[in-house]
């Protein structure tokens, strides 16, 4: 395979990983707000979180520095992507 096509690869799957976090942690503020115990979910999921997305991250790509940049740009294409389509509206979007 060639390197620009596992990048692309390595990319989708930081994307993929992205997704993976960002919906998780949208579920899991929405499931916290409603639970008797949210430090516990909030804990146990930003460490699920967290590990999942280093693990895919190492998987992915492994020791090379173009692979891993590739990852991280896809991860945080879907964090920006996530707060355009999240953002609040109404009264408690903190405009006027």
């Amino acid at each position: 395979m060639s390197d620009w096509l596992m990048r692309g690869a390595v990319f989708l799957a930081g994307a993929s990983l992205g997704v993976f976090f960002f919906g998780g942690l949208w579920w899991t503020v929405r499931s916290s707000l409603v639970s008797k115990q949210p430090a516990i979910w909030l804990g146990l999921s930003g460490l699920v979180r967290v590990g999942v997305v280093l693990v895919g991250f190492y998987w992915a790509a492994g020791h090379d520095a173009t692979r891993w940049l590739a990852a991280v740009l896809g991860f945080m294409f879907v964090q920006r992507m996530s707060i355009r389509w999240l953002r609040p509206t109404g009264e408690y979007a903190g405009g006027k």
